[in-house]
């Protein structure tokens, strides 16, 4: 379950084979960085970037960005010493593939343990197939070291047999299945890349559509992408403006033994001031990430 409020707005997928990405993210405007053990690394080179990738984990130098490390499937040739070598590296997170079920999240946190993996480096999904939405769920409850769902829309629309949409029609349902799911255990999710890259206005209108969905940011697969995701999944000054003028209102309100209040002509409750005190912290996360 997730501990804190943290940004996720950029989350980037690097190459592990390509040791210049891997120097050049240290000066990205990422909130998370995804070193890829898995599909952006060819067969000959899953060992040498297994070493690259845990290597740069382990020397640092990426400021306050999560650091996590895309494993390839336990049950391929390389899963298993993906895993131990993750865990002895000691990124935020080990991201787990194709995950289906909550018994693949138990026997990897259980190799997790065996490999001594420290206690902060915490365990996130990939739901990419149809049974990953099947189980979401199960899957979402699996684990008190799962902290977050990473929506894998490209494979998915694939065995869907669909099609690549605007509106993402075809993938809707999976998107709501698995975001009932995360929100129910209390665990974030990010929204699945935008393959086009030189479609900038569909990019920016896909991330605006995965925050109406609800998603705390969005996984990018180029730089390029990085000023849109920010901007969009950041709280923006009229909705941090209003954040403010709930939370003091309703504390006045309170304080008068009232359980409701009009700001601005809204009826204002608990549940509104729940989520405007969720927008200041996310805000203030982002300020100090950005420091």
């Amino acid at each position: 379950m997730s501990d804190q409020i943290r940004p996720r707005r950029s989350v980037l997928y690097m190459p592990g084979s390509n040791p210049r990405a891997l120097e050049k993210a240290k000066g990205l405007a990422a909130d998370c960085l995804i070193f890829d053990l898995e599909d952006a690394v060819a067969v000959a080179a899953k060992q040498e970037a297994r070493t690259l990738v845990c290597d740069a984990v382990k020397s640092g130098g990426f400021g306050a960005r999560e650091l996590i490390i895309r494993i390839n499937s336990l049950d391929s040739e390389w899963g298993v010493d993906d895993l131990r070598a993750a865990s002895a590296a000691g990124p935020d997170a080990i991201l787990l593939p194709k995950v289906e079920s909550a018994h693949m999240v138990r026997q990897a946190e259980d190799m997790m343990a065996e490999f001594s993996a420290p206690e902060k480096t915490r365990i996130w999904c990939m739901m990419e197939t149809p049974r990953a939405m099947l189980n979401a769920s199960e899957i979402a409850a699996s684990s008190d070291n799962l902290t977050c769902f990473v929506m894998g829309t490209s494979d998915l629309v694939k065995d869907l047999h669909a099609r690549h949409t605007s509106m993402r029609l075809p993938v809707l349902t999976s998107l709501g299945l698995c975001m009932l799911a995360a929100r129910a255990e209390n665990i974030d999710i990010l929204d699945g890349v935008c393959l086009d890259l030189n479609d900038d206005q569909g990019f920016r209108a896909s991330c605006r559509q995965g925050l109406e969905f609800g998603f705390d940011g969005k996984t990018l697969i180029h730089p390029k992408q990085l000023a849109g995701a920010n901007e969009v999944f950041a709280p923006s000054p009229s909705e941090l403006e209003f954040a403010r003028l709930i939370i003091d209102a309703f504390a006045e309100a309170k304080a008068a033994g009232k359980g409701v209040v009009l700001v601005d002509g809204k009826l204002i409750e608990n549940l509104h001031v729940e989520n405007a005190r969720r927008l200041v912290i996310l805000s203030e996360a982002i300020k100090q990430l950005e420091a």
